[in-house]
């Protein structure tokens, strides 16, 4: 048990799936794994264990944000020994050959605040994600035919910005935006762990494709199911 935590000690898998919506996490683990129990629901932010294909999997909530990810991703690997979480989540792409429903592997993620400086000692503003679990996503990707694309994630900290984010994205290389990954990797540097994030593109910055969010929860489940599938690498 934690600040954040309910759970109990042994209640929590080694290999951790965390999407950020809480009820995302509830709908996905009562529909992949078997016998899922609810483990912690402090703030709503529901985390659940089960099996998948005999293995022990916890599907845990993040929240929004690096912030709310630091705060879990941190209590999971360093107070319940968790080894391995993949975020799984939408991103925008400001790739414009990205198409949405594509899924897409978190090679580097790209974080504009101090948030590594603080936590890792380091002002590294690009953090890698695990190479052992993107290695074996991409294998795992490979072996069930399902196409995926690669490349670097921005880590925004503010959705509504007043600044051109495509002119960011161009300066910096950056392919996707989201919100989490750059707090979750600088937490598995910090501890010497293992962390990577899978994403389902949900709009383009630069084509204005957008998608319902029926369509998003929809083809959510393919991209879950290649999470799962890379965590049986770990059995």
């Amino acid at each position: 048990m934690t600040v954040h935590i309910e759970a109990k000690k042994g209640e929590i898998a080694k290999f951790v799936l965390m999407p950020g919506d809480p009820l995302r996490a509830e709908k996905m683990a009562k529909k992949f794994l078997k016998d899922p129990k609810l483990v912690n629901q402090v703030r709503n932010m529901f985390m659940y264990t089960g099996t998948y294909k005999g293995m022990k999997v916890t599907i845990a909530a993040s929240g929004m944000g690096n912030a709310s990810m630091g705060i879990y991703s941190y209590e999971l690997f360093n107070d319940y020994e968790v080894e391995n979480i993949i975020r799984v989540g939408t991103a925008g792409a400001y790739n414009k050959d990205f198409r949405p429903y594509s899924v897409f592997n978190t090679i580097e993620s790209y974080g504009e605040s101090d948030f590594a400086k603080i936590v890792t000692g380091k002002d590294d503003k690009i953090l890698k994600s695990s190479k052992i679990l993107f290695d074996a996503i991409e294998q795992t990707a490979k072996e069930i035919k399902m196409p995926i694309i690669t490349g670097r994630a921005h880590a925004s900290d503010v959705f509504y910005r007043s600044d051109d984010s495509l002119k960011l994205a161009k300066e910096k290389n950056l392919d996707v935006v989201e919100m989490e990954t750059y707090g979750l990797f600088s937490n598995a540097i910090k501890l010497n762990k293992n962390a990577a994030a899978l994403f389902t593109i949900s709009d383009n910055l630069v084509t204005g494709e957008v998608t319902t969010s029926e369509e998003r929860q929809n083809n959510f489940d393919k991209m879950f199911e290649l999470a799962l599938e890379t965590a049986l690498k770990f059995k």
